[in-house]
C-alpha cells in the first residue's frame, strides 16, 4: 500500500483535478461507490478473468460471515449500480469516478497493489459514434496533461471481429476464448513461448502460422478509427493482436502507450478500455450497452517525471503568504495576524521554526510562497506591517485593513 508525502499528495491532486476536469468538458458526471463488494460480483460469468479472481484480489470473510473483495476494478461495480436504477436513469448516462483499487500481485514498474484511477463509461448507446466518444476523451486527457499526440498512439481491436475472424479459420469457442486471453500476454513473453503457448491451444501448426499472419497483418481501417480521424486524432491504428485481458468484452477494445524516439511503444499501457454490451445482465434480464475505459495514476505519474510534465506549481506548496516572525516571542501575535489575513482567502501559514529569518525568507521563495511579513518588536508596537512581494521583491507598508485591501 502506498504512503503519499505532501510533495507526492500534491501530484496526486494535480492528476485528479486534471481528469475531473477534462471528463467534465465531455459533459460526464461524477459518481462513486464503496471500496468493498461481494465477492460474487467478480466471480459472475462474463465478469470473471480467472487469474485475477482466484489470485490478484483482497478477498476475505467479513464478521457477518460474508465473503467479500476491496474492489480490483469498477466496470462490475458501475454496471450493477446501472442495472438497479435502470428504468429511472435518463440514457444514454455518461459517468466518471476516481476509484482507489487494490489487487494482490506482485509489485513491478508502472504496477503496484494499490491504485488510483480515472474511470470514464457511456451506458445507453450502441452507436459507433459512442466509441469514437469515448476514445477522443481519453485522447484528450493524455493531451491535457501536457503529451503531444506524437508522444503516445492508441492501438485499437474489435473483439466481436477478431471472433468473426477466428471462426472463419476453424477455431471452436474455447479456442478463442483461450486464443484472446494468450493474445493479452502476446508483447510480454517471447514469440518461442508464444508459439509454444498457440500450438497447445490449436495443436496445429499451420494453423498457428496463419493466426500469426492474421494477427500481424493489421493495415485495415475501422469506423471508428476513421471516425477518430475525422475528428483530427490521427495518433491511433488498428492491432488485431490486441486482446485486453476480461472476458466482458464484445466489440471495440483499446489501450496507448507512449512512445519513444523512434516512434515505437514502450513499458506498460497508459489506459486501456472497450465496449461490453452484455454486462448489466448480470443483474436483470435487460442489457444496457456501455463502453468506458480506465487509466491509472502509478504509469500516467511515471510518465510525468520522465517527460518533466508536472508543472513546477505542482511541486511548490502554494502558501499564498507566510509571516516570519523575528523570534518566538512573536509566534503568537503572527499567529492573530495570520488569523485576520485569511480572511481576505488567502492561505496564510506562520512560519514557527527557529532558523534565521533570511534562511526562512529563502524557503519562503523556494517554497512558492507569493508574500512575506516579517513581524518583529516594532510591528507589533507601531501596528505597522510590511508586506513584500516576493516574486519581484514589491513591498507595500501599512496597517492591518491596509494591508488587507492590498491583498485583496
Amino acid at each position: 500500500m502506498r504512503d503519499f508525502y505532501p510533495e507526492d499528495a500534491r501530484i496526486q491532486q494535480y492528476i485528479f483535478e486534471t481528469w475531473a476536469r477534462t471528463a467534465e468538458s465531455f459533459g460526464f458526471e461524477r459518481y462513486d461507490a464503496s471500496i468493498l463488494e461481494p465477492s460474487a460480483l467478480y466471480k459472475a460469468k462474463g465478469a470473471e478473468n480467472e487469474e485475477m479472481v482466484n489470485e490478484q484480489t483482497y478477498t476475505f470473510t467479513d464478521r457477518g460471515d460474508r465473503e467479500v473483495t476491496l474492489r480490483p476494478e469498477m466496470t462490475p461495480t458501475i454496471a450493477r449500480m446501472v442495472a438497479a436504477k435502470q428504468r429511472e436513469l435518463s440514457l444514454p448516462l455518461r459517468w466518471y469516478s476516481i476509484p482507489n483499487l487494490f489487487r494482490y500481485e506482485r509489485q513491478q514498474k508502472g504496477r503496484l497493489r494499490e491504485h488510483w484511477q480515472l474511470n470514464c463509461d457511456i451506458f445507453g448507446s450502441d452507436h459507433i459514434t459512442s466509441d469514437i466518444e469515448i476514445i477522443a476523451l481519453a485522447n484528450q486527457t493524455l493531451i491535457n496533461f501536457g503529451l503531444s499526440s506524437d508522444q503516445f498512439v492508441i492501438s485499437i481491436n474489435d473483439r466481436a471481429l477478431m471472433e468473426r475472424m477466428y471462426k472463419a479459420i476453424g477455431l471452436n469457442q474455447n479456442q478463442i476464448i483461450d486464443l484472446t486471453r494468450l493474445n493479452d500476454r502476446r508483447n510480454k513473453i517471447s514469440f518461442t513461448d508464444y508459439k509454444t503457448q498457440l500450438n497447445k491451444i490449436t495443436n496445429d501448426g499451420t494453423l498457428d502460422e496463419e493466426i500469426i499472419l492474421l494477427l500481424d497483418k493489421s493495415d485495415e481501417q475501422t469506423d471508428v478509427i476513421i471516425g477518430l480521424e475525422e475528428l483530427g486524432i490521427t495518433n491511433v491504428t488498428f492491432d488485431k493482436s490486441l486482446a485486453r485481458g476480461f472476458d466482458y468484452y464484445t466489440g471495440t477494445i483499446f489501450e496507448a502507450f507512449a512512445l519513444d524516439d523512434e516512434g515505437k511503444p514502450t513499458g506498460r499501457s497508459l489506459l486501456g478500455g472497450g465496449r461490453y454490451d452484455d454486462l448489466t445482465k448480470l443483474f436483470n434480464q435487460e442489457s444496457v450497452s456501455g463502453i468506458g475505459f480506465g487509466m491509472g495514476d502509478v504509469t500516467l505519474k511515471d510518465l510525468l517525471v520522465e517527460k518533466d510534465l508536472i508543472p513546477k506549481s505542482v511541486k511548490q506548496t502554494g502558501t499564498d503568504l507566510i509571516i516570519i516572525p523575528m523570534s518566538a516571542e512573536q509566534n503568537l501575535e503572527a499567529q492573530k495576524i495570520a488569523l485576520e489575513l485569511r480572511t481576505c482567502q488567502l492561505s496564510v501559514m506562520t512560519d514557527l521554526s527557529t532558523r534565521k529569518v533570511a534562511k526562512k525568507f529563502n524557503d519562503a521563495t523556494k517554497n512558492g510562497a507569493k508574500y512575506a511579513i516579517v513581524l518583529g518588536k516594532s510591528e507589533i508596537e507601531t501596528g505597522k506591517l510590511t508586506l513584500k512581494n516576493l516574486h519581484n521583491d514589491d513591498e507595500t507598508t501599512g496597517y492591518i485593513e491596509q494591508i488587507k485591501l492590498k491583498l485583496k
